[in-house]
Parts: C-alpha cells; sequence; structure tokens
C-alpha cells in the first residue's frame, strides 16, 4: 500500500466490505449518548505551567511532541497503549491515552505559545470507523473523547489528528520546527519532510538532528524537579506500591510450595499494580537465591527455597504514568542467617549514609560517594580487597574500584515519569548537578556475591542483597517516601511475622 502508513495498513487490513443496508442498520437505533462534558482536570494547571517553561526555551519555534502509536505485540494484536513520557508530562495525559495523538507548541506572533493537541476524536455512529475499525472503533476499543470534551479537560485548543499535517508544513521554511524523534516515526517522517528543502545539504540534516536532540534533552531534564501535583503522584504510587509487597510476603509459603516461585512473586505483585494503578512501573525483578546476583533478572522463572533470601525490585505505576521503584531482600522463613544477615546489615548501613547525605546543595554524585565508602570500608573489614588496597586505594577511580567487582551499579537516578527520569540530561544537569527541592531519587546499594565467586568465603556466595528507597529532596534536607515499607533488619523480620500471622497491627 504505497503511500499508506503502517497504522493504517493495520487498521484497513481487519475491515470487510460494508454493504449500504447493513451500514444504515448499525448506525440507526442507538440512545443518546448524554455523557457530560469532562470538568478541567487538576493537572491541567500544572501541565500549562510546564509548557510555558519550554516555550520560554525555545521562542518562535513550533515544537512538535507526539504521543506515539500502538505497538503491536504479535500479529494483529497491540500492547496495551503507553503515551511518550514528554507527551504525558506537558499534556497531564495517562494510561491508554490518545495514540497518534500530537501536541503541538505553535508559536505566537506577540510571543509564547498555543498548545494544540491534534488527535483521534470520537467517530460519529454513521461512520465506517465506528463499527469496522478494529483497531480504532468504538464497537472494538471503546468510547474516544470530542474535540469539546479534550479542550474542557486539558485547557488546550483541540484539532482532529488529519489536520495535524498541513499545520506542521505551514511556513515550515520560515518557522523553526522542532520533533520529539522518538516518539513516533510516522510523525517524525512527517515533519522532516515539511521541513527539508530541494537544496539541503547534509550538514543541515545533521544540524536538524541535533536541534531535536536538543528538545528531547530540554524537556528530559525539566522532570528534575516534580510540582506539587507530581509529588502527589509519586506518594500514591509508592503507596500502591507497599501494599504490593505486603501481598507478596503474605504469599511466600505458597511461592515455595507451588515451584517456580519467582513467577508467583510477579504474579502477586502484578495483580496489585494492576488493580491499584496501571500496572508495573517497569518489569519486576524477583530473584530469589543466587538470581538475586544478576541485577536485572526479570526472567523470574527460578524456584523459592526456605533458606532463600527474595530480591524483589518493583514499583507500581499509577494512571497518571508516575511509578515508584522499591527494592527490599526478604527472607522467606522470616529470619535472616548469620551470613545474610552481615550482608544485610552492610547494605543497610550503606543505604543509611547515601540517604543521609539527601539535602539541597550537594551533588548527586555525592549520594554514590557517601554509600559507596561504607560498601567500601566493608569489604575491606571483610578482606575482600586485594592486598596492599585500602578503602582510599579502592575508591581511588584511576586506579582502583576494586569493590565494583561486588557493588557494579551507581546508587541512585531520578524518579518519575519513568523509573529512570531524566535520562537524556547532559551529565552536568544530572551528576554533576546540586540537588534542588522537589527532585526525587532512589537510594539503592547493594552486594552481590555470585555463587562460583571463589574470591569471597564459601558462606557468603550465593547471598545477593539491595535495599532501594524512593527519596524527596525537600527545602531543608530529604524525606524517605518510602519510609513506611521496613528496611532495618529487624523491622523486616517483624513485617514478616506480622503478615504472616494475620496481625494488622
Amino acid at each position: 500500500m504505497a503511500g499508506v502508513s503502517e497504522k493504517q495498513q493495520k487498521s484497513q487490513s481487519r475491515s470487510q466490505p460494508t454493504p449500504e443496508s447493513f451500514r444504515a442498520f448499525i448506525s440507526s437505533g442507538w440512545a443518546p449518548r448524554g455523557d457530560a462534558t469532562p470538568a478541567r482536570a487538576a493537572v491541567a494547571d500544572f501541565a500549562a505551567k510546564r509548557r510555558e517553561q519550554v516555550s520560554e526555551a525555545f521562542p518562535g519555534e513550533r515544537l512538535v511532541i507526539p504521543a506515539g502509536g500502538l505497538k503491536v505485540r504479535s500479529n494483529d494484536t497491540d500492547y496495551i497503549f503507553r503515551p511518550h513520557s514528554a507527551f504525558a508530562h506537558l499534556t497531564g495525559l495517562g494510561a491508554d491515552r490518545e495514540p497518534d495523538a500530537v501536541l503541538v507548541l505553535e508559536p505566537r506572533e506577540g510571543g509564547g505559545h498555543d498548545a494544540v493537541l491534534y488527535f483521534r476524536p470520537l467517530a460519529g455512529r454513521d461512520t465506517e470507523e465506528f463499527f469496522a475499525d478494529a483497531r480504532y472503533g468504538e464497537f472494538w476499543v471503546g468510547r474516544r473523547p470530542t474535540i469539546e470534551d479534550v479542550e474542557a479537560e486539558l485547557g488546550v485548543i483541540a484539532r482532529h489528528i488529519d489536520e495535524f499535517g498541513d499545520a506542521v508544513a505551514k511556513d515550515a521554511g520560515e518557522v523553526g520546527v522542532r520533533v520529539i524523534r522518538d516518539a513516533d516515526a510516522d510523525v517524525t517522517a512527517t515533519v522532516d519532510k515539511a521541513r527539508t528543502t530541494e537544496a539541503e545539504t547534509e550538514s543541515a540534516a545533521e544540524q536538524r538532528v541535533e536541534a531535536d536532540s536538543e528538545l528531547a534533552r530540554v524537556l528530559s531534564t525539566l522532570r528534575a524537579v516534580k510540582d506539587e501535583w507530581e509529588i502527589e503522584q509519586m506518594r500514591l504510587a509508592v503507596d500502591a506500591t507497599a501494599e504490593g509487597f505486603e501481598a507478596v510476603i503474605a504469599e511466600l509459603a505458597e511461592a515455595v510450595r507451588r515451584g517456580r516461585g519467582e513467577r508467583w512473586v510477579e504474579g502477586v505483585f502484578g495483580l496489585h499494580a494492576r488493580h491499584r494503578g496501571n500496572g508495573v512501573g517497569y518489569e519486576s525483578i524477583c530473584a530469589a537465591g543466587d538470581h538475586a546476583n544478576t541485577l536485572h533478572w526479570i526472567k523470574n522463572t527460578g524456584d523459592v527455597h526456605e533458606e532463600d533470601l527474595v530480591l524483589l525490585d518493583a514499583g507500581v505505576e499509577v494512571d497518571s504514568l508516575y511509578t515508584a521503584d522499591i527494592t527490599r531482600t526478604l527472607p522467606v522463613d522470616g529470619t535472616y542467617s548469620d551470613a545474610q544477615r552481615k550482608v544485610y546489615e552492610a547494605v543497610y548501613a550503606a543505604q543509611q549514609a547515601g540517604i543521609a547525605a539527601v539535602r539541597p546543595g550537594v551533588k548527586f554524585s555525592d549520594i554514590h560517594a557517601a554509600a559507596i565508602r561504607v560498601i567500601a570500608e566493608h569489604l575491606h573489614e571483610w578482606g575482600l580487597l586485594p592486598d596492599g588496597v585500602d578503602v582510599e586505594g579502592t575508591l581511588d577511580k584511576e586506579n582502583g574500584q576494586f569493590h565494583r567487582r561486588w557493588m557494579v551499579h551507581g546508587t541512585s537516578h531520578h524518579l518519575g515519569l519513568d523509573v529512570h527520569d531524566c535520562a537524556l540530561a547532559l551529565r552536568e544537569d544530572y551528576m554533576d548537578a546540586e540537588l534542588q527541592p522537589g527532585m526525587i531519587l532512589t537510594v539503592e546499594p547493594g552486594l552481590y556475591f555470585k555463587a562460583d565467586d571463589e574470591l569471597v568465603p564459601q558462606e557468603l556466595r550465593g547471598i545477593g542483597v539491595r535495599i532501594e528507597d524512593d527519596v524527596l529532596v525537600t527545602e531543608d534536607g530529604h524525606e524517605v517516601l518510602s519510609a513506611d515499607i521496613p528496611s532495618r533488619l529487624e523491622d523486616v523480620e517483624a513485617w514478616i511475622a506480622r503478615v504472616r500471622s494475620g496481625s494488622t497491627v
């Protein structure tokens, strides 16, 4: 189908010829919809302020931020839709909202921008889309909002997506146009075509791509400091995650009994994530025993045994798409062994040092430095560092780093709409930047002693521990948003005992 996008092909391939008599029959006999226009969303004013910041950064330019489209899972079935994070941040639209939509910040003559949302609105019952389009039709996937609905809900100008192509091409040779390139390949192609001239040089094309990359970096960095509405969404995500963790503890014995217990743990948490929010914010790590030493163990195919630790790294993504990211390492039988206790308490001490470092004015990298020093001190005390290497020696970035055999990852990352939020920010705006009130980040040191690591004592092999909390930078320090989820060793053991006894106290 030359000239037809993949989205249109997929939609058209599911359609069947429709006799006029059937079209008339199926479009008649419906009660009036009668739905009230939605009220203005609580997020609308916050999203408008975020757009104002973007407008100030790119005066006089047309900015194109796509939501992205549906993605095929297999043959003619799609994944559940999740809009691009930049689009969600600047519109306030969350779970499963408006595939193929495009937000355009259109420059005004007097300065500033108009926010125009191009999307596919509700089709009339007399249209082919209503009953025959298996990808977008109301009969198949449910109701869509109208133009009026979106304008009332979000406080933006709304237009049909069919108008986007002409709108983005208008004066494209005179108005600078930037697009979030990775959000929607079809939209990016449309924008590139509109702003490409016949005489364009290769360097000009490269400059366009770099200009697009700059837009992506600015929008990513903008999310570092959360507003009041975002912080509340993060609290909701953490609360929902706490419920999921407690549900997992209640099912640990069942995970042992059934076999393939990591999948049972994953499923229990996923049930609560889907019920309390949109789902999991990332693929859950449900790692029992030596699997905890594989940092991104998301296969979750292993058994769970009574003597194991289970490292559960999981977070609920609420309907607004903000996600928690919390890790607890739990003794399946309710009590840490002496060797497990030794490792756990070292990691806990490192985490507390990292959390204590969180306050306005310190560098983001200072959190890692505080936590990793404690890790290095324990490894040195246990005699695991190479001969002649002390704590300062291993912390030497040029000639040391021996501790990274057992703690290879960073201690912190920004958190919000993406589990690793603000990932496109430059180093000076991330690792080297000073913490500001409103930032939310993780603190998550660990120690990982693989079962086949012959440089550690036998009793430590196969033990992997990570402890992770979500921390808000406040005006005078920090707040651990996940503080109600026990992390001190004695508190974890008491937590497991309480849940297993059925006590609510």
